[in-house]
């Protein structure tokens, strides 16, 4: 039987910056810092999780040595080819759109990538829409549309592309400039489009963003929300429109696209990484996390917030997460997913919420892992 070829592209700093409070790798010092405190590569492990899922089909890797797609087809047991090497140890930019080229050049049939939208961008410089791709979900920023919920989603997307030859649509992908996201401005553009394998349900659509007109929605739910706080609890506030607008009713400045503390009224820790979120969950008698749920995808956890490290969320506990959002917000939204990297955990985690839609107003919604 012929073999069917595949390319794998692992971009292996690929979400190193979210831990630390970073919005991105694409700054080699953020890099050398998250190695430092001593994180590790995930990506090229979320690589693994896809490519279990094709196993027993007759495929080839194509890929290149090392963490950009070697290790990860090792590991899986899949047979594999190398097809080019990164330039140095410490790969870049440079190296994913190399990987890209050379498999255009072989005309695969089909890229699985790891990585996140900075990942996809450099895929589109590459190939444009000559080649179809699979998104695995490994990155800080993940606004794009081609990407799937999971990275075994992503395996399954890919399997069900290669055996039955599903319709293919162009995804948007979203580019934002790390040093404005760091300066806590979200100003998404358009990059480019791949093409994607189409299952509406495995693909995670890209962030619909807030609209100022849901402005009385959002007041009415920071109101119900000061007016339930208690002084002895510490409030972790997390990153959008929604969630800003109670820190407005504070009165303190929230960083829109991080995470702050709050005890009484004021912010204690700014901007906070997953060191400062534990150290403050051993100072404060009890902690409470807020959340609001990206628009488009409906993901609560895993997405943008990778500050909330399996450590980070059992210190918290499911019963300390308050969830926020417009009416409007979840109108197309059959469920709230989450995506912590700990599949335990995410059991754990998943069941059904009481949403804050506004003024003392609530709804029940279901929150569901992967």
């Amino acid at each position: 039987m012929e073999r069917i070829k595949v390319g794998l592209i692992v971009n292996p700093i690929s979400g190193l910056g979210g831990p630390i409070g970073y919005k991105g790798t694409d700054d080699p010092k953020i890099v050398t810092k998250a190695i430092k405190m001593g994180y590790k590569p995930k990506s090229p492990l979320r690589a693994v999780e896809a490519l279990k899922v094709l196993r027993d089909l007759p495929i080839v890797i194509y890929t290149y040595s090392g963490l950009m797609g070697e290790k990860s087809a090792k590991i899986s047991r899949i047979e594999y080819k190398i097809v080019g090497r990164p330039a140095s140890v410490r790969t870049t930019y440079r190296d994913t759109i190399n990987a890209a080229k050379t498999m255009l050049k072989l005309k695969l049939p089909l890229i699985i990538f790891s990585g996140g939208d900075g990942t996809a961008a450099n895929i589109v410089d590459a190939v444009d829409l000559k080649i179809p791709v699979v998104g695995i979900p490994a990155g800080v920023k993940m606004y794009s549309g081609v990407f799937a919920v999971s990275p075994r989603a992503a395996g399954a997307l890919a399997r069900e592309y290669l055996t039955r030859k599903l319709p293919l649509i162009e995804e948007e992908v979203l580019d934002i400039s790390e040093e404005d996201y760091r300066r806590d401005v979200l100003n998404l553009k358009l990059y480019g489009y791949l093409k994607v394998p189409y299952v509406p349900e495995i693909l995670q659509g890209e962030k619909q963003p807030s609209s100022l007109n849901e402005k009385d929605a959002m007041d009415g739910i920071a109101k119900y929300v000061v007016e339930e706080m208690n002084e002895e609890t510490c409030y972790v506030l997390g990153p959008g429109l929604t969630v800003r607008a109670i820190a407005d009713a504070l009165g303190v400045e929230k960083t829109l696209l991080g995470f702050d503390v709050v005890r009484k009224g004021r912010i204690i820790v700014k901007d906070a990484s997953e060191a400062s979120l534990l150290s403050i969950s051993e100072k404060c008698r009890r902690l409470k996390l807020i959340l609001s749920p990206l628009g488009g995808s409906g993901f609560l956890i895993g997405r943008g917030n990778l500050q909330l490290t399996p450590r980070v969320l059992r210190k918290i506990g499911k019963d300390n997460i308050i969830i926020v959002a417009t009416q409007r917000k979840l109108r197309n939204l059959k469920k709230l997913l989450i995506d912590t990297g700990d599949a335990e955990l995410d059991r754990e985690l998943t069941g059904y919420y009481r949403v804050i839609t506004g003024y003392r107003e609530e709804l029940i919604f279901k929150v569901a892992s992967v």
